[in-house]
Parts: structure tokens; C-alpha cells; sequence
């Protein structure tokens, strides 16, 4: 049995994104050559990995074994390669490929700056950052790393806190002035709610010990900034990440209401999956979002 990392990482390439184009545009290779990869792999293990219909390919249960197996044990060979390769002294230019997960609007109002002069340090050093709200699975997707907003679930992650920020329930002026100002979360039963797709309104508005009474929602997004809009535009009340409302309420387009309501902390992480040895480019990334971050919410200032 004899098969190659360029074999190895074509086969991964396809699991992760599931099209032979999707991952030769990944590999900026052809199509041919992904697909002679996968072939010569099935060929040196005497299995299919992917059934092919119609265009379509899906892989099998033997695929799906592999890539739980060879994903880890790729990042870890990686890893060890760099640090052999390049070393960690402070102040070398990074090398390799770095891929960042983050939630869109904390990566495109913040975290976009702060990645960019990281890059200009390490101009060897290629980078690919998705933003996206969504929670990603860092190992099966191929992050390197991510940045998560509010309380961390995965034991398995590695994780380093940069900072935190609150949650802040607020409204428009003119929503206010129309429906009035609610004094505690039982007045929401009597207010509209604009809803974030990626978290229960129960959850949403959950603050220490205090449950909020059952709220549905007319409107509900999958953003941040665009609930914060939707408020804007006096459309409901909304509970955003300080990060988002701050700025707004700041130049008088929001207000913020129930001013004595405890709410939520919401800590700010780096996570990423155990490899060990830490590879120095993701090291020397975690230390550069920590010292960016060391002083705090730089939103409070914006």
C-alpha cells in the first residue's frame, strides 16, 4: 500500500468541501489532477471513497472513517513540520497557511484590522479567514482557529480569553416614543422583538437568574448588524452585543432600555483544536489577538 500527502490532502479537500471543483479551486490545481489523486488513493487502499452519480459525488462509510482518522493526524504532521522547519524565535517571519473562522460582524468591524497587521508582519505566512456566525467544526472544516463570542461548550478546544463585552437590550427613539419604554423583561410580552437565527429568544434575552416570558418575533435574522438595523428602523426591541449597539447608541440612533437589567457577560476567545507542538504560526497568532485585545473593548471608543 502506497500513497502520498498530495493524495492524502486532495482526498480531505473533497470530504471538506464535497465537489471536485470546489476543492481543485481550493488547491489551485485542475479538476483532473484532484481527481487522479482520489483515484490513485482508492486505489492504493482497495476502497471506494466516493460513490459518483450523475456529477454528484457522496462519500462512502469507509471515506468517512478516513477523514475522521487522517484530519487530525494531518494537522498534527503539519504542525510538527513547521516547528522543525521554521522554529518560533520571536520576531521570524511566519510561514504556512493559516485558516481563521469568526463571526461576521465582530470580523468585519474589528477583527479585520487587527488580522491585516498581523499579515503585513509575516508576509510569508497565507492566510484564509471565513467570517460566518455560524459555529464551525474547526477540525473537520480545516481551521487552524476561531474566534468565539459568549461561553465556550467544546472541552476538546484549546482556548485562550482575549476579552468581553455585555449584552445590550435596546430600541430606536421613534419605537420607543410609539409603543413605549419596557421597565422589566415581563413588559416584552407587549413589544415586538426582532430575533437572531442562531439563538432561541429565550436564550437571547436570558439574564442571570431571570427568565423572559415566551416572545416570538416577526423578524429574525442571522446577523447582528442587521438586527441592529431593523432597530434602527424602529421595527422591535433588539439585545445585541455591545460591540454593535454601543456605537449606535453613541450617536443617538439607539437607546438603551431596561437599564437596571443584569445582562449577560459575553467572553471573547481564541479556541483551537490540541495539537501538540503548537505550531508557531498558530501561536504567534493567538499572542498578536491578545496583545491587540489587552486593553479591552476598543468599541467603547469607537
Amino acid at each position: 500500500m502506497r500513497y502520498t500527502l498530495d493524495e492524502i490532502e486532495a482526498f480531505l479537500t473533497v470530504m471538506e468541501l464535497g465537489t471536485i471543483t470546489a476543492a481543485a479551486a481550493r488547491l489551485n490545481l485542475s479538476k483532473s489532477v484532484i481527481s487522479k489523486r482520489v483515484s490513485d488513493l482508492e486505489l492504493s487502499l482497495g476502497a471506494a471513497l466516493f460513490r459518483r452519480n450523475a456529477g454528484r459525488i457522496l462519500p462512502t462509510e469507509a471515506a468517512i472513517r478516513l477523514d475522521d482518522r487522517l484530519r487530525p493526524a494531518l494537522a498534527e504532521l503539519t504542525a510538527a513540520t513547521e516547528s522543525a522547519a521554521w522554529g518560533g524565535a520571536t520576531g521570524e517571519s511566519l510561514r504556512g497557511t493559516l485558516s481563521i473562522a469568526a463571526p461576521m460582524s465582530f470580523g468585519t468591524l474589528y477583527l479585520s484590522p487587527i488580522i491585516a497587521r498581523f499579515a503585513a508582519r509575516h508576509p510569508q505566512l497565507e492566510l484564509r479567514i471565513d467570517y460566518d456566525d455560524r459555529l464551525r467544526d474547526l477540525a473537520r472544516e480545516g481551521f487552524d482557529i476561531a474566534i468565539r463570542i459568549g461561553e465556550l461548550r467544546d472541552s476538546a478546544l484549546m482556548q485562550r480569553k482575549l476579552c468581553e463585552d455585555e449584552t445590550v437590550p435596546c430600541a430606536s427613539p421613534a419605537y420607543l416614543t410609539r409603543h413605549g419604554t419596557p421597565e422589566s423583561l415581563a413588559d416584552l410580552q407587549r413589544h415586538s422583538v426582532i430575533g437572531y437565527h442562531h439563538l432561541p429568544n429565550g436564550s437571547l434575552w436570558q439574564t442571570g437568574r431571570d427568565r423572559p416570558p415566551v416572545l416570538d418575533s416577526r423578524i429574525t435574522l442571522n446577523n447582528g448588524e442587521a438586527m441592529r438595523d431593523m432597530a434602527i428602523e424602529g421595527l422591535g426591541l433588539a439585545i445585541l452585543p455591545g460591540f454593535i449597539a454601543l456605537p449606535a447608541i453613541a450617536s443617538g440612533r439607539l437607546r438603551r432600555v431596561l437599564p437596571g437589567l443584569s445582562t449577560r457577560t459575553l467572553p471573547i476567545s481564541a479556541v483551537w483544536p490540541a495539537v501538540l507542538p503548537m505550531p508557531p504560526k498558530l501561536r504567534g497568532f493567538v499572542d498578536h489577538l491578545a496583545a491587540e485585545l489587552a486593553g479591552g473593548q476598543p468599541w467603547r471608543d469607537a
